[in-house]
């Protein structure tokens, strides 16, 4: 029973992973390509979000070795999971693929929106990090472990491109009501979805990876060995 539970809860863990590493660093292209539209020779800030977005894809990729080792594919989770989705949705009122990227990048209110969105959500899986690393079930597993301490050590540059830019451009921190939207996406997750994604047997799995049609060239990341 306890073996069980420990695949169960780590299968979800590892999708729920997956699914926002990919989402992660499928949005930050869109995040560039506002930020080379707004500022074409801020060439320090597009090379620390050209970081942030390589070690999304390759924190995915990782995830996807995972599973690979494992023979099985990934839960079939959605943007109901995703934590900058939700974000995204409350901030915006609309969903990160119905965000006018053009919108973003012609207001700056807006685009200084989005930097506080994301270095929240940034902040808030460093600490989600810190946690799993103690966590039983997840010290369990070697290969995860090491995942986990590799995005333990790429986390802290990926929020600090968007701060910089928001002092750089006297801009306000993020106010109590952000952070607290922040705390609520991700109790939300923890206490609702979660159980719920838990006890549901009718979870599919996926039929194939989330990056299977993307071309080579979005796919391209360096990747540690996970042996």
């Amino acid at each position: 029973m306890l073996a069980w539970f420990r695949r169960r809860y780590l299968d979800l863990l590892g999708s729920i992973y997956i699914y926002n590493e990919h989402r992660g660093y499928t949005s930050i292209d869109r995040v560039l390509e506002a930020v080379k539209a707004r500022a074409p020779d801020d060439h320090g800030l597009i090379a620390a979000i050209e970081k942030h977005r390589a070690d999304e894809r390759k924190h995915y990729v990782m995830f996807k070795r995972w599973f690979e080792l494992q023979g099985k594919m990934p839960l079939q989770v959605d943007r109901t999971c995703g934590h900058i989705d939700r974000f995204v949705e409350i901030m915006f009122r609309r969903t990160i693929d119905e965000l006018d990227t053009q919108a973003v990048i012609d207001d700056d209110a807006q685009f200084e929106k989005l930097c506080r969105v994301i270095s929240l959500t940034e902040q808030r899986g460093y600490k989600q990090v810190d946690v799993l690393l103690r966590h039983p079930l997840v010290r369990h597993d070697k290969v995860l472990m090491k995942i986990f301490r590799v995005i333990e050590k790429d986390e802290p540059s990926h929020w600090a491109p968007y701060d910089g830019w928001l002092k750089a451009n006297g801009k306000r921190d993020p106010r109590w009501w952000e952070r607290a939207i922040d705390g609520f996406i991700h109790s939300e997750l923890l206490f609702l979805k979660l159980p719920v994604l838990f006890l549901n047997p009718g979870v599919k799995r996926r039929t194939e990876w989330a990056d299977a049609r993307e071309p080579a060239e979005a796919r391209a990341s360096a990747v540690p060995s996970l042996a």
